[in-house]
């Protein structure tokens, strides 16, 4: 029992310690409040001000929608360059999403490290991910990841996404995937999700998770509804029972929905549409996203 005890507690420093050089941190830190940091309106660009602003609102939508996994999924958008150099947007590690502002969101370089002064840290294989996206895909405005249970669930389906809904058939061809693996700390897998993901809008993340990008925060949000919407339908029809008892459409069907469709994910169509209601439903469930 002794050296099963040893060599348990051997695993778990190892890990620990492992975990503490990938956030270049160590243990006993502590993690500033958000709504307790200074107020960068006025202190940054416009432009970057509105886009932390609506990534924050983005944030706290996903909770408010039950997206969230704590603090171990993220949500990114692309800034202005700063003298040539591509900017970011990233949480802060360890503040959960339905507590989010746009003072507190963590501006980062194209290899994850912090730019300016922060209280925060960063987790880098959540940017690992979004960095490749950003870097294949100029449209990626937003990138959103989420690990939902539905989502999750269809990822494992050797089938992936069914065209059993309006909800799938929308997306349905937009859709790549990626193998899982394992934690996204090695960066020799941006390569091969920008690869696997090419020109699609939306990604499923075997084992793992969904992704989907916009030129701006809504419209990432607004893929993200329908790909959530279809995972979510296709565990509940699946719960009746296998294939032979569920009615699923061609693919013609799916290319004409997917059509017929496309019109919302145009940038000022459908982000028009759903933005304004979302922030004054925001403003009403959970305001302060714009601290």
């Amino acid at each position: 029992m002794g050296s099963t005890m040893n060599k348990d507690a051997g695993d778990t420093n190892d890990t620990v310690a492992s975990m503490s050089s990938a956030i270049s941190i160590g243990a006993g830190f502590d993690v500033a409040d958000p709504s307790a940091v200074t107020r960068l309106e006025g202190e940054v660009s416009a432009a970057e001000w509105n886009t932390r602003i609506e990534l924050a609102a983005i944030y706290r939508l996903a909770a408010l929608y039950g997206w969230t996994d704590l603090v171990f999924t993220h949500i990114s958008a692309r800034l202005p360059d700063e003298d040539g150099q591509e900017r970011f947007l990233i949480n802060p590690y360890g503040v959960l999403f339905d507590e989010m502002t746009a003072s507190c969101l963590v501006k980062v370089d194209l290899q994850g490290n912090i730019i300016g002064d922060s209280p925060y840290f960063v987790n880098p294989a959540g940017f690992t991910i979004h960095s490749a996206v950003h870097t294949a895909r100029q449209d990626a405005g937003c990138v959103m990841h989420v690990h939902t249970p539905y989502g999750v669930a269809v990822s494992v389906q050797k089938g992936g996404l069914r065209k059993y809904t309006q909800f799938a058939m929308v997306v349905h061809d937009d859709l790549a995937y990626h193998d899982y693996e394992g934690i996204a700390l090695d960066l020799d897998e941006r390569a091969r999700i920008v690869k696997d993901m090419g020109a699609h809008n939306l990604l499923m993340l075997r084992n793992h998770g969904t992704l989907t990008i916009g030129q701006n925060c809504a419209l990432a949000f607004l893929r993200m509804y329908f790909l959530e919407n279809a995972c979510k339908t296709q565990i509940l029809a699946q719960s009746v029972g296998g294939a032979e008892h569920l009615h699923e459409e061609n693919d013609a069907m799916s290319a004409r929905v997917h059509a017929q469709g496309a019109g919302a994910f145009m940038p000022g169509l459908g982000d028009n549409l759903i933005w304004p209601g979302l922030m004054r439903k925001l403003a009403k469930a959970n305001p302060g996203h714009d601290y």
